[in-house]
């Protein structure tokens, strides 16, 4: 494997492999996932040419062909603006074409069975698809160069975009962490301290003669907090050649990638989330912060990390409200996606999760537009957990949001799914204190606060402003 690249964060997203793989048809609607301008090399080059594979085969011959693919397809990977790239089967034939994806792009190659392929291909134009025995020795023949440029391999819609973003979602992936955190250099594991006496010692031994110190933060919100903070920037001794990996909840992920992001200016950090909050929102992105008294998350840097290792097994030892807080992220992303995923098993629930927030990240790793989204609930929720001191569990505030954020939509029947699912109780906090947290919320403008609302299921609206007076009861509807 190349594993020149990490993820498609500002670089291209190439799709190699074997004709009949499905290039085109997943990178169209992977295209579609990341908000990026899809290219199929094949179209791209009849479109210029004028003329059919099949044609230009015929009238050039194959060397000929494949002197015009190589120049067309790296004036596509030229492009300035991160493209979906459908490399045809046999682009990587090109010396010059695998040095520009190497330069360019992140390469996923898509896997395919030779028998699976040629089912799906024989009975065509395309060229070198006539006979089956040829078509099985190339296919053979083919796989060292797929390798070469592979950064990484995947078979369907969610393992691209999973890829892409840099994320590896695998039961008993915790085993793996020595193979699955890049780099070769020392690290630093920052651990929450009830998670570490669950999982510390398998994630040292996973991480062999790499981990060379164990810091443990503080259970939950806590762990974001000023003076945690400054005792990780002083207990670190790594330089910029090692690293940090994060085991825990959220809270734990926030503050040691926060850390990861100032420390020496910068190293990199790889998150290992053990909630399922952080497996399917809290861990992905890149986001990190720490709170300031009365303001959650005001403080802190995006921090993409080198590496998102999420392994569902970890959450058979969540405690029920852990579950809980998890499940209201989970329903809050169906609601986005407009999919049913809470009635998913557990692992494709974080799967499909996790591969929605990273396309969702990948498209907007700056939360200046489409990823604003992602705070369906939370405008509200944050409020209700500031005004309780963050003595508010993470998910029942976000339950409350939602309610308060499907009112504002008119959407009842959606309301009514969230009170089945969630349950929330009401919050006993301060009315004015929770309004005056509102205020404060990061996408506020002038003190008025825009909100996350949905036109329906599957159709997010972000940015919206709202009459005061309706913001104000849908807020006190949630306070006991």
């Amino acid at each position: 494997m190349a594993s020149a690249h990490l993820n498609a964060l500002g670089r291209h997203l190439a799709l190699a492999g074997f004709m009949g793989s499905g290039k085109t048809r997943l990178g169209a609607e992977v295209a579609n996932r990341l908000g990026r301008f899809f290219v199929d090399l094949d179209r791209e080059i009849e479109a210029r040419s004028g003329s059919r594979i099949a044609e230009l085969f015929s009238t050039r011959g194959e060397s000929g062909f494949r002197e015009l693919e190589e120049q067309i397809a790296d004036e596509v990977l030229r492009a300035r603006d991160p493209l979906v790239v459908a490399l045809g089967g046999g682009a990587v034939l090109s010396e010059r074409t695998r040095d520009r994806l190497a330069v360019a792009a992140f390469t996923v190659v898509i896997d395919v069975d030779a028998e699976i392929a040629w089912s799906r291909v024989a009975g065509g134009d395309r060229p070198l698809a006539q006979d089956e025995g040829a078509f099985h020795a190339l296919h053979r023949d083919r796989q060292p160069l797929y390798e070469e440029v592979a950064d990484a391999h995947a078979r369907d819609v969610d393992a691209i975009v999973l890829a892409a973003g840099g994320v590896h979602v695998e039961l008993g992936a915790l085993d793996e962490l020595g193979v699955l955190v890049p780099g070769d250099g020392p690290l630093e594991l920052v651990a929450d301290e009830h998670v570490s006496g669950i999982h510390g010692v398998r994630a040292q031994v996973a991480l062999g003669t790499r981990d060379i110190a164990l810091h443990e933060v503080p259970a939950g919100e806590p762990a974001k907090a000023a003076d945690v903070l400054e005792r990780l920037w002083a207990g670190f001794t790594i330089g910029r050649d090692g690293g940090v990996v994060a085991l825990g909840g959220g809270s734990t992920t926030d503050v040691a990638g926060f850390a990861a992001a100032t420390y020496m200016r910068g190293v990199a950090w790889t998150a290992v989330p053990t909630t399922l909050v952080g497996q399917v929102d809290a861990g992905i992105g890149g986001k990190t912060a720490i709170d300031l008294p009365g303001a959650k998350n005001v403080v802190g840097a995006f921090h993409w990390p080198a590496r998102v290792v999420c392994d569902p097994s970890l959450l058979t030892t969540l405690p029920d409200v852990e579950r809980r807080n998890g499940l209201a992220e989970v329903v809050k992303t169906g609601l986005l996606t407009g999919a049913s995923l809470w009635e998913r098993p557990e692992p494709e629930q974080v799967r499909s999760c996790a591969s929605f927030k990273a396309a969702i990240c990948l498209a907007d790793p700056s939360d200046r537009g489409p990823r604003t989204q992602l705070n369906l609930g939370h405008t509200f929720g944050h409020a209700l957990e500031a005004a309780a001191g963050y003595a508010l569990p993470h998910g029942r505030a976000v339950s409350l949001g939602l309610l308060a954020a499907l009112r504002l939509s008119g959407l009842e029947d959606e309301r009514r799914l969230v009170e089945e699912l969630l349950a929330p109780e009401p919050a006993r906090v301060d009315p004015d204190a929770a309004w005056a947290a509102l205020a404060r919320d990061k996408k506020a403008r002038g003190g008025t606060p825009r909100l996350v609302l949905l036109d329906a299921p599957g159709r997010p609206r972000w940015g919206v402003e709202m009459p005061e007076a309706d913001v104000r009861r849908a807020l006190d509807d949630l306070i006991a």
